[in-house]
């Protein structure tokens, strides 16, 4: 069954006092288009991560948002760039002899300083990389049930739009087999009102029948509609990535429900490709939103 670009997922988790959030939108976008936010002590995961999301979503725009705080000893270790805190101690207190300043600096003061508390994390990368694993395995899977049920949704709204379109198209080809012989009768009536005579050329008459049927015959149109039709219902039904597919059928429907609307000069045919036209462009809309 298809499925919808829309989803989202959320998952937490903590342990060994360390705590992890995971946060997955996806809407629709032509292509695969994946954005991670990711803290930089474990941006070491994030080729992980998206190898992750590339597995299971093909198309969409991926928006991830992934959060880590460890407040455990474990792993942690702070340290003091002595050098660099001396360098900015003397830097301000000649600062305030030159500006005749107060030199009242605090420890507490230097700590703010670019660069000079160092905190170190050197947990297990294998340990981190299995719990983010687990996490956002979970927001992932939240995902894809939502785009699954999103999925059902829009399928089961262009089947329907399909049994509309294919009832029109089956109501044309009966318009359509008549229309020689309402040309028939008109033109033998016209021809005999403008000779005035009841006499009719039926070689003539049927070179002009023939000429006619040639430029008005839907047959090869409507052919190509119901077979439209068909790969449609098949399309819905596969698990592959049918969105691309779908629109590309959905054009060519509509190119020849127009080719059909120029053929039939019928108002009856016309008000039914006008009908027709429109579900396509509500089907096509829907399309946009199919992986």
């Amino acid at each position: 069954m298809i499925k919808s670009m829309t989803g989202y997922g959320k998952s937490s988790l903590s342990i060994n006092s360390r705590e992890y959030q995971v946060e997955i939108k996806t809407v629709n976008h032509k292509y695969i288009d994946t954005n991670i936010r990711i803290p930089r002590v474990i941006s070491y995961l994030e080729e992980d991560v998206r190898k992750t999301i590339a597995s299971k979503i093909k198309r969409g725009k991926v928006d991830i948002s992934i959060n880590f705080e460890n407040y455990s000893k474990e792993g942690n270790d702070i340290r003091i760039n002595t050098e660099l805190a001396k360098m900015y101690i003397n830097s301000l207190k000649k600062l305030a002899e030159e500006e005749n300043l107060s030199a009242d600096i605090q420890v507490t003061d230097i700590t703010k300083m670019p660069d000079v508390l160092i905190i170190k994390n050197d947990l297990d990368e294998n340990v981190i990389k299995e719990e983010i694993k687990q996490v956002l395995n979970d927001a992932l899977e939240q995902v894809l049930v939502m785009r699954e049920k999103e999925g059902i949704k829009i399928s089961e709204d262009i089947l329907n739009k399909i049994t509309q379109i294919e009832g029109k198209v089956e109501e044309i080809f009966g318009l359509s087999t008549g229309l020689i012989e309402e040309y028939v009768v008109k033109l033998e009536a016209r021809v005999k009102e403008l000779l005035k005579t009841e006499e009719v050329d039926k070689n003539r008459l049927m070179q002009e029948i023939v000429i006619y049927a040639d430029k008005c015959s839907v047959e090869e149109e409507i052919t190509r509609m119901r077979s439209h039709i068909s790969q449609l219902r098949e399309l819905i039904k596969t698990n592959e990535q049918a969105g691309k597919k779908m629109d590309f059928i959905i054009q060519e429907m509509n190119r020849e429900t127009n080719t059909i609307g120029s053929k039939a000069n019928n108002l009856e045919i016309t008000n039914r490709i006008v009908t027709i036209k429109t579900i396509l462009e509500d089907i096509r809309e829907q399309i946009q939103n199919i992986e």
